[in-house]
């Protein structure tokens, strides 16, 4: 499966090839290539867009742009659009030898590549002008809007760590229930959550053992590259046809080793990345959750103090104090933020009920494309390998005294 198949949120890949009747957004993100050196280095990415939508700079783009950037990117976007499933992006490595290693790098482009494809495919999110700000303006732009950020981006390594620490718990409160201070009492909205949190668990073991399988192959093709060197070698110590065997045994044990070899690269590629990538788009919905959770919350809070608030005020108005004027206003300023309040909770779980429908139905079709890539490729390689050593059998019955 082509990375560039998956989507999430219902967001549908953009073209490669568009129609130029039709509107189309498409980005590609290649050409990765390492600048810097030592803790300064970093790899730049070419972001290829080519688009027919009136609001872009004109039908094609390209620009330089390096990991922090769509970080930048994904940060504006859960900031504005609350409520929209925002799609992740794939984590940083934190040995520094795998770093800069090519399968490494070949990895995260593509994610990346799908994580932007996925923004300019979203019905709402292709809209938004950081994306077209991420498209399209030049390296110092990025660079200075990069550094405009404030709060936490704006904190010491130490701090963040805690931070980071503080958000994970409450998150993993939120989505648990484990926090009580004023929660949803809808019987649906329980579901999602607990579907969630099971959801995550599910496809994290799924995926750590996809990850075994792919050492596994790895391993197997070592070995039988080692085996078939040892052979080879044994085979050229004899003249006569057990000798010839043994070459042939080894040839084909080292073919076999890098059949094997190349099987645990699509198997890395094309169902253990999907799942990594699904571990990832469920957190990024539990950060959602959150986002609903904390709304909520402020909308009774806002409440509550309305509230007391009018009852203060009626008791001004029934003394006919002085003060009666600035508590009124008070009041109605907090009216009004209330009902923002309430607009913005409610458009949240507006959004969260359509995106799930999209994540849902777009999950059944990447899980359906990996697993079948998954058993094609292991009914390929099982095929592979037993039409390998049968062709061998005759040649060494030859061989064996009758």
């Amino acid at each position: 499966m082509n990375p560039s198949q998956r989507s999430l949120s219902g967001s549908s890949q953009s073209p490669r090839s568009p129609s130029s009747s039709q509107p189309f957004l498409s980005v590609s993100v290649t050409d990765p290539v390492k600048l810097g050196n030592g803790v300064q280095a970093y790899i730049s990415y070419r972001v290829i867009t080519k688009t027919n939508f009136p609001e872009f700079q004109g039908p094609e783009k390209i620009v330089i742009r390096r990991y922090s950037d769509f970080v930048w990117l994904r940060d504006r976007l859960f900031e504005k659009y609350k409520g929209i499933f925002i799609p992740p992006l794939p984590e940083k490595s934190a040995v520094e030898k795998f770093r800069f290693s090519a399968e490494f790098i070949e990895m995260r482009r593509q994610a990346l590549d799908i994580f932007v494809n996925r923004i300019a495919s979203h019905h709402e999110l292709q809209q938004s002008e950081d994306l077209r700000l991420f498209l399209q303006a030049e390296e110092e732009t990025m660079e200075r809007l990069r550094s405009q950020e404030t709060g936490i981006f704006k904190k010491k390594p130490s701090d963040l760590m805690q931070i980071f620490k503080d958000v994970q718990t409450k998150v993993s409160d939120v989505v648990l229930g484990k926090e009580k201070p004023v929660e949803e009492t809808d019987p649906e909205y329980e579901k999602l959550k607990h579907y969630i949190f099971e959801l995550e668990n599910h496809l994290a073991e799924a995926q750590k053992h996809a990850y075994r399988l792919v050492k596994r192959h790895r391993e197997l093709g070592q070995s039988l590259s080692d085996f078939g060197k040892a052979v080879k070698l044994l085979g050229a110590s004899e003249g006569n046809s057990l000798g010839k065997a043994f070459s042939e045994l080894g040839m084909k044990s080292e073919a076999l080793s890098v059949k094997l070899q190349k099987e645990a690269q699509q198997l890395l590629m094309n169902f253990e990345e999907p799942l990594k990538d699904y571990v990832r788009a469920v957190q990024s919905i539990k950060a959602t959750i959150a986002e609903r959770a904390n709304a909520f919350r402020r909308q009774c809070e806002l409440a509550e103090t309305m509230k007391l608030k009018e009852i203060n005020l009626d008791k001004l108005m029934l003394i006919r104090s002085e003060k009666v004027g600035e508590a009124e206003y008070e009041y109605n300023q907090l009216k009004a933020e209330s009902e923002q309040a309430t607009k913005t909770f409610e458009t949240i779980v507006r959004l969260m009920n359509e995106e799930i429908g999209r994540f849902q139905e777009q999950k059944t079709l990447d899980m359906g494309i990996a697993f079948h890539e998954f058993a094609k490729g292991q009914a390929r390689l099982a095929n592979g390998i037993a039409d390998a050593w049968r062709s061998l059998i005759p040649k060494l019955e030859a061989c064996s005294p009758s």
